[in-house]
């Protein structure tokens, strides 16, 4: 038979692992952002199609198979006349064709712009793949912008719910105190002022919390119908590694990436365009069928062919009035534009690593002086309650005391989840926003 204490103790478990269900991990939340949110799905099609482009079928250098076939019906009014001077009239004379046949038709050598293109579909491959990548990482960005808000507005919410019971238990005080004369009303109509003022922070604040969530849904891609609670604890992991994040920023930054890929493809491009300078060879082959039903003019009622053919060819575009001779040129160019935009690019990356980095450690600073102010203002509002209890200290300066602690509250959730974005930019600008465990 199971006990009450048994009972209670089931109860709780269940109750635990309820709670435990309801909360979105950092893990989860990249995960679902990953599966669920329509950008990334939309640059992993990018990506498949880059895929299907890089398959053989897609490069020219499979032969391609054409099958014909024809039937012809003739109804005519036919006049011959041979050579013996005799002449045949035919009226309504009936006569037929059928045909059929397979080619087959083959380029041997197309000055190798089949394989400077195949190259470049590689290449464009690649290059889909790294603006997959620079979607993800956006999107991972984005997730935290408002993952981190949610656990602000949570961890706001845990503050002022803590300042309202405070309040509470100041207005029962207050009211006892009048009860027994030992106060004013004065005071119980301040506590209750404060309680109002400290209930709409929370109607405001849960209000803000919902709007963030359903923010946060909307990135992960409306995946998680369920309400949730979300992690609000943070790790910095970036305090001493700047020379080697910026020594990665300028070989893994996503946009320098891109930009190199572009480097490549503007070279195929130039290689491709010099193909035009050969000639082509081609091989081409048949077979058909062929039947023939004469009518009574003809010397043969019927005649039936079948057989094979084949034949090479050579064509040489001696001069194509100039087009290849722009298309090199405009190549060469490109590859240019993008040589440049690189070195600008490399300079963009070092301001915006140094920019991003500074950042982080300003606002790391300022997080970890308002964790050292929370330990302060808590000295101070324990200190007050205890004179307040005593009647060392008034409502007022014990509503300000609460105040203030509750200001540096906010401020530390502030400050810490702005440094926790902060890192992420730093990683993001280096290259290794994927490669961290969030």
């Amino acid at each position: 038979m199971i006990t009450k204490s048994q009972l209670t103790f089931v109860f709780f478990a269940c109750w635990v692992g309820l709670q435990a269900q309801d909360i979105l991990s950092k893990e989860k939340a990249v995960s679902l952002a990953l599966e669920n949110n329509y950008g990334v799905k939309i640059a992993n099609n990018a990506v498949a199609i880059a895929e299907n482009n890089t398959s053989i079928f897609n490069t020219e250098f499979l032969p391609t198979v054409t099958g014909s076939a024809g039937a012809t019906y003739n109804l005519d009014d036919t006049e011959a006349e041979f050579s013996d001077g005799s002449i045949t009239k035919l009226n309504a004379a009936e006569s037929s064709n059928y045909n059929a046949s397979i080619e087959v038709s083959y380029t041997i050598f197309d000055g190798l712009g089949r394989r400077y293109n195949y190259k470049r579909l590689k290449e464009q491959y690649d290059l889909s793949e790294l603006q997959a990548r620079e979607t993800i990482e956006t999107t991972i960005l984005q997730l935290f912008s408002v993952y981190y808000n949610v656990a602000q507005l949570s961890d706001n919410l845990n503050a002022l719910e803590e300042t309202l019971n405070n309040t509470k238990d100041r207005l029962i005080r207050a009211e006892y105190q009048f009860e027994y004369g030992q106060n004013t009303k004065l005071e119980v109509l301040n506590a209750e002022v404060d309680i109002n003022t400290d209930s709409i922070n929370i109607i405001n604040t849960k209000q803000d919390l919902k709007t963030a969530k359903r923010d946060l849904k909307l990135v992960l891609g409306e995946s998680f119908t369920t309400d949730f609670k979300v992690e609000t604890d943070v790790e910095f992991m970036l305090q001493f590694q700047k020379d080697s994040l910026f020594e990665k920023a300028k070989s893994r930054n996503v946009a320098l990436l891109q930009t190199e890929k572009n480097i490549e493809i503007s070279k195929l491009d130039i290689n491709s365009g010099k193909s035009a300078y050969l000639p082509t060879v081609g091989l081409t082959g048949s077979y058909g069928w062929n039947k023939n039903n004469n009518n009574a003019a003809s010397f043969l009622a019927v005649s039936t062919n079948t057989g094979l053919s084949g034949g090479l060819s050579l064509s040489w575009d001696l001069f194509d009035g100039g087009t290849t001779i722009t298309t090199i040129r405009n190549a060469k160019i490109n590859l240019e534009t993008q040589e440049l935009q690189k070195e600008n690019i490399l300079l963009n990356i070092e301001r915006d690593f140094n920019n991003a980095w500074d950042n982080y450690e300003n606002k790391l600073e300022i997080y970890n002086i308002q964790e050292k102010n929370i330990v302060t203002a808590q000295n101070n509002f324990d200190r007050t309650q205890e004179k307040f209890k005593i009647g060392q200290v008034n409502s007022i300066e014990f509503r300000q005391a609460q105040v203030n602690l509750l200001n540096a509250e906010l401020s530390r959730n502030q400050a810490k989840f702005a440094a926790k974005l902060s890192e992420l930019e730093v990683l993001q600008i280096s290259g290794e926003l994927l490669n961290v465990q969030f």
